[in-house]
C-alpha cells in the first residue's frame, strides 16, 4: 500500500444528496496504520522503509477523509491508538528562542528531503483534517500557538510553493476542531519617553480576524541585562474603534533602556479556553527611548595635579575650546550622564577622539563611575602613540546608543601640542587613506594619439617650395602664348562657350580631386566623387565637341 495526498471528497459531477460510502473503512484505516512508526513518523509506503514526518500529516489528512466517508463507525479504540499517533509525533517538535514550534525532517529518502515549512503545514494539515472527523486532540495550546508563530514568523516565502504551504497551514489553523490560536501582537515595539507614547496591544487569529471577547494583562516587566523583574498585572484598556488594547502611561518605573513586557491574555467567556489557544504569557521585546541630560561638562588642562585652565563645555551644543600644551602636562575631560528619571545612563558608545593636521588619529574610550564619565589623557606616556607629531589636534566627542534620542558627534575645539622630537627609530605615523571621493570620482580623460605627427618645416620654406612648384606652369603658360596659340576656335555664342568653360572647369576639378586624394581624402570618396564628376565631363564635352565638330563641317562645305 502506497500512501496518497487526497481530498477525499464527492466527485465533481456527483450530487451532494447522494451519499459516497466506504463499505471496508475500518479495514482500510487499519492498512493506513500499519504505516505508522513508534516515533509519531510514518511511512510512505510498505516497501520504502524510511519514515518522516511529512508522510506524517499525509497519512492524517488521508485517515480524516476515511472516516468521513466511512459506511459504519469506526473502532473508538483504534481512533484512540490514532490520537495517541498525533501526540508522540509532537514529542519530536523542533523550538526556536522566539517560541514558535516546527517539525523537520532529518532524512531523505524517495520523495526527496521535505523542508521545515512543507513538513510542518502537512502536519498541520493532516492534525486539523482528522480532528474536524475524529474530534478533540490532546495537543498543548502551547505547541498549536507555536506552530502558528512559525508561520507567520518566516515572512513572505521566496517561491510559489513555499508561499501556498504557508497559506494553506494558516487558513487550517484560523478555522479548526483543535485549538484556534490568538496572537498577540505589539504594532510599536519602540516607545518614546519624550513624546509620551502609549503602549498599544492587538489581538487576532492567525488571519487577522477579530478575536472573541477578552482581557490583556501586563504581567511582568524584564528589564535587560537583569533577571529581577516587576509584577504589575495592570490591565490595558479596550478601545473597540481600533480593536487596540492601549495602557495611557507606561509602568512606573520604566525607564530609556531595553526591555520584555509579559503580556496574558484572559478570555471573558471560560467555555471559550477549548476553541481558543492563549499560549499562556507571550513576551514581546520593547525598547524605550529619552533624552539623556548631560551635566558638568568640562575640559580641564592639568600639569602634575595642578590645574592650569578648565573650560566648560555645552553638551550637545556649540564648542570651541582652544587649548595649548605640552608633553609634561594632562587633557582631562568629565561629565555627567542621566536618564529621564535620574538614574546613571551607560551609552554603548562614549569614544574621545584627537585628529591631528597630518589626518592621523587616535581614538580613546571613556570610562565611568556611575553617573561620571571621565578621561585623563597623559601625553607624556602617549608621545609614543602620537608618534612625536606636534601641532594642532582637533578634539571630537561621540556619544551614542540606540535608546538615547540626543545621541550626538560633538567637536569640542582643538589642542596645540608642544611633543619632543622623534628619535631616530621612532615608529613612523602610518600613510593615510586616500580619500574615497579621489579613490572613486572622475579619472582623467586618455587621449590616445595613434601617430605622432611628422615634424613640418617652417612656414616660409613651404611657401618657398610651392612657388618653385608655380614656376614650371607659368613658364609652360608663357610658352603657349610665345608659340601663339590658337584661340580661334573657342566657341563665341553664348551657350557653347558655357559648354566649353563648364568642360575644362571640369577637367580643373578632376586635378584638384587628385590633390585632395593625394592630402585628405580616402579612396572610396575620391572614387565616388570622381564617377560624378565623369559623368558631368561627358555630358558637358559631348556637347563641347559637337558643336566643334559641326562649325568646322561648315567650314570645309563653305
Amino acid at each position: 500500500m502506497r500512501l496518497l495526498s487526497p481530498n477525499l471528497a464527492l466527485p465533481q459531477d456527483q450530487s451532494p444528496e447522494v451519499d459516497v460510502l466506504l463499505g471496508n473503512a475500518d479495514g482500510i484505516v487499519r492498512s493506513i496504520k500499519a504505516l505508522s512508526q513508534s516515533d509519531g513518523r510514518w511511512r510512505y509506503s510498505s516497501n520504502n522503509p524510511e519514515s518522516s514526518t511529512y508522510a506524517a500529516g499525509i497519512a492524517f489528512e488521508t485517515l480524516s477523509g476515511v472516516v468521513s466517508l466511512a459506511a459504519s463507525v469506526i473502532d473508538e479504540n483504534l481512533i484512540g491508538t490514532l490520537k495517541k499517533d498525533i501526540v508522540k509525533l509532537f514529542d519530536s517538535i523542533e523550538k526556536y528562542d522566539d517560541g514558535a514550534y516546527y517539525f523537520d525532517d532529518k532524512h531523505i529518502d524517495a520523495s526527496g528531503h521535505q523542508g521545515p515549512l512543507s513538513a510542518t503545514s502537512a502536519v498541520v494539515r493532516g492534525l486539523t483534517a482528522f480532528a474536524a472527523t475524529s474530534g478533540s486532540l490532546n495537543v498543548p495550546e502551547d505547541k498549536i500557538l507555536g506552530l502558528a508563530r512559525f508561520f507567520l514568523g518566516i515572512g513572505i516565502p521566496g517561491n510559489s510553493k513555499d508561499l501556498y504551504y504557508q497559506i494553506d497551514a494558516l487558513s487550517c489553523l484560523e478555522n479548526n476542531g483543535v485549538s484556534v490560536p490568538l496572537i498577540l501582537s505589539v504594532p510599536a515595539t519602540v516607545l518614546s519617553l519624550t513624546s509620551k507614547d502609549k503602549l498599544k496591544v492587538r489581538v487576532s487569529t492567525v488571519l487577522g480576524s477579530s478575536a472573541p471577547p477578552l482581557s490583556v494583562k501586563l504581567m511582568q516587566v524584564f528589564s535587560s541585562g537583569s533577571k529581577d523583574a516587576s509584577v504589575l498585572k495592570q490591565e490595558l484598556h479596550f478601545d473597540p474603534k481600533e480593536a487596540i488594547y492601549t495602557m495611557d502611561a507606561l509602568p512606573e518605573g520604566v525607564d530609556i533602556g531595553d526591555y520584555v513586557f509579559a503580556f496574558e491574555i484572559v478570555l471573558s467567556d471560560p467555555e471559550l479556553k477549548s476553541k481558543y489557544a492563549t499560549g499562556g504569557r507571550t513576551k514581546v521585546p520593547v525598547h524605550v527611548t529619552g533624552v539623556v541630560k548631560v551635566d558638568n561638562a568640562k575640559v580641564t588642562l592639568l600639569e602634575g595635579d595642578i590645574v592650569e585652565s578648565e573650560k566648560k563645555l555645552d553638551l550637545p551644543g556649540k564648542n570651541d575650546v582652544a587649548l595649548s600644551a605640552n608633553h609634561l602636562q594632562k587633557l582631562h575631560l568629565s561629565f555627567l550622564l542621566t536618564t529621564p528619571l535620574g538614574k546613571p545612563f551607560k551609552p554603548h558608545q562614549v569614544f574621545l577622539k584627537l585628529r591631528h593636521e597630518t589626518g592621523v588619529e587616535h581614538i580613546f574610550v571613556v570610562d565611568n563611575t556611575g553617573k561620571q564619565f571621565k578621561i585623563t589623557l597623559d601625553f607624556l606616556g602617549l608621545v609614543e602613540k602620537f608618534f612625536y607629531l606636534s601641532g594642532q589636534y582637533d578634539i571630537e566627542l561621540t556619544v551614542g546608543d540606540a535608546v538615547m534620542e540626543n545621541s550626538f558627534l560633538q567637536p569640542l575645539g582643538s589642542i596645540e601640542l608642544d611633543l619632543p622630537k622623534a628619535p631616530e627609530k621612532a615608529t613612523q605615523p602610518p600613510p593615510q587613506a586616500v580619500s574615497p571621493y579621489l579613490r572613486f570620482g572622475p579619472k582623467a580623460e586618455i587621449n590616445h594619439i595613434f601617430r605622432v605627427p611628422e615634424k613640418r618645416p617652417p612656414q616660409e620654406v613651404s611657401y618657398a617650395f610651392l612657388g618653385l612648384v608655380l614656376v614650371p606652369l607659368l613658364a609652360f603658360l608663357v610658352g603657349l602664348l610665345r608659340l601663339g596659340v590658337n584661340f580661334k576656335n573657342f566657341p563665341t555664342s553664348a551657350v557653347p562657350a558655357t559648354f566649353a568653360i563648364l568642360f575644362h572647369g571640369g577637367i580643373a576639378a578632376v586635378l584638384l580631386l587628385y590633390v585632395l586624394f593625394w592630402l585628405k581624402l580616402d579612396l572610396f570618396t575620391a572614387l565616388k566623387t570622381l564617377g560624378l564628376l565623369g559623368v558631368f565631363l561627358m555630358f558637358v564635352g559631348h556637347r563641347t565637341l559637337s558643336h566643334l565638330a559641326s562649325t568646322a563641317a561648315k567650314l570645309k562645305s563653305a
